[in-house]
């Protein structure tokens, strides 16, 4: 079995989005390696003063979005009339599709706030059919614990390790992926297998690991080559996220919260935004 290597490292980078919200980005819109993936944000940070704006009402077409917290709450409200909390260990999903406008506000004025928003990219086909949310509390997310300080959490797909497949909960993303999260004390080490016709890549959000020999630390995305086996060694208590998904062979245009595949799509976007059609 071909055991995956790291053949990229990509260092993330301060910015801030909705109401000044301080981020650590790394994102691929022109990166086909990154595919089906287009951009992970993480949250991070001691001060209400980084996050406490949150996000407030804005619109997205062409994507779906995966938030998922480890620490901190936020709330969300959309054009459908959903409101969804989002909890400490919890996730939240939505495919904009043709047109979504939502909010996601912190719930609290203070203590620590530690989380990931996810863009995954539509396929063209499914760019324009209607919006979808779901949430996922804590106790829904699958977990399997190898050892006092090695555990592996399911959010989205199927990953299977030593023959045994764990199912995340959510399992109708618009391309097939697999996301989870793995933490673990120095010197413990993670082995699965992984679809090999995915493509996978690997944010650190804690620590250090090494594969085959390449390390990788907090704070960057190694992305990784092809192949069916996955062997990760933490080089110090670490924490990852792990994102691997079906790729998609098709244009990607980007343009603020809007992802098409050309820009007259784009153009329409705006023009739907500004007229009041993008959530007909």
């Amino acid at each position: 079995m071909a055991i995956r290597r790291i053949k990229q490292i990509i260092d993330s980078h301060p910015s801030s989005d909705g109401d000044g919200v301080k981020i650590q980005r790394a994102h691929g819109f022109d990166n086909i390696q990154f595919s089906p993936f287009l951009m992970i944000d993480e949250l991070k940070s001691e001060s209400p003063d980084d996050y406490i704006g949150g996000f407030p009402p804005h619109p997205h077409r062409g994507i779906e979005t995966l938030t998922y917290m480890l620490q901190g709450h936020f709330q969300h409200k959309d054009h459908m009339g959903n409101t969804g909390e989002l909890r400490s260990g919890g996730a939240q999903w939505m495919s904009a599709g043709r047109g979504v406008i939502h909010s996601e506000m912190p719930m609290m004025t203070d203590g620590n706030l530690h989380g990931f928003q996810i863009w995954i990219n539509l396929p063209a086909t499914k760019k324009m059919l209607p919006a979808q949310y779901h949430d996922f509390q804590p106790d829904v997310i699958v977990e399997k614990q190898f050892s006092e300080q090695n555990l592996i959490r399911v959010i989205a797909g199927d990953l299977t390790i030593k023959g045994e497949t764990l199912t995340g909960p959510l399992q109708k993303t618009g391309v097939p992926t697999t996301i989870a999260d793995w933490r673990a004390a120095e010197g413990e080490s993670f082995n699965s297998c992984l679809n090999p016709d995915f493509q996978a890549m690997l944010y650190i959000y804690q620590g250090a690991i090494a594969i085959e020999g390449i390390t990788a630390q907090a704070g960057q995305l190694a992305i990784l080559d092809s192949g069916e086996g996955l062997s990760i060694r933490a080089t110090e208590d670490t924490g990852v996220l792990l994102l691997s998904g079906l790729p998609i062979d098709e244009p990607v245009v980007h343009y603020g919260p809007f992802v098409m595949n050309s820009m007259e799509e784009i153009e329409q976007a705006l023009s739907d935004y500004q007229h009041g059609r993008l959530v007909e």
